[in-house]
């Protein structure tokens, strides 16, 4: 059990659990999720984390098939100028590893913004705090969990 399966436990939040075989050597830690779960690129977000220049910490959860854009999500956030995050600060502030990390049950809270293409799907899968492993739940649900808002931070 993960910090985020937990969360979506306590909360009584509908989810499904997903584990698949990680291969170390996969070039994409999303696109090896989506393909592994047969779900659309569209359909399985990663969580990456991007600083200010103060080094305030902001997640963004976005399609693993598109990129982040740092401008929109600077502006859905409010920050002046952001830059993508240390990898080891990232791990450090959420208690996950690079590659499983889970916009749930991170350590500390941070703002986050989930894409507004995610409001398509009934569900969506995110990472359940480790490789090969994902949790599906709906959007909202998400939304709900981390105090999170919609925006257009992916870019195709």
């Amino acid at each position: 059990m993960t910090p985020a399966i937990n969360a979506a436990k306590k909360a009584k939040v509908p989810h499904q659990i997903h584990q698949y075989h990680h291969d170390p050597a996969a070039e994409s830690y999303g696109l090896e999720a989506a393909e592994a779960l047969g779900k659309s690129p569209q359909q399985v977000f990663k969580t990456l984390l991007a600083a200010d220049d103060a080094g305030k910490l902001y997640v963004a959860v976005v399609p693993v098939a598109g990129k982040l854009d740092l401008k929109a999500l600077a502006k859905a956030v409010k920050a002046k100028k952001l830059v993508m995050a240390n990898p080891a600060d990232a791990e450090k502030a959420t208690g996950y590893v690079v590659g499983g990390i889970s916009p749930l049950g991170q350590k500390k809270r941070l703002p986050l913004v989930l894409d507004d293409s995610a409001s398509q799907f009934d569900t969506i899968c995110v990472s359940a705090g480790r490789r090969g492993l994902e949790i599906e739940l709906a959007p909202a649900d998400l939304l709900k969990l981390t105090g999170g808002s919609l925006g257009p931070v992916g870019r195709g």
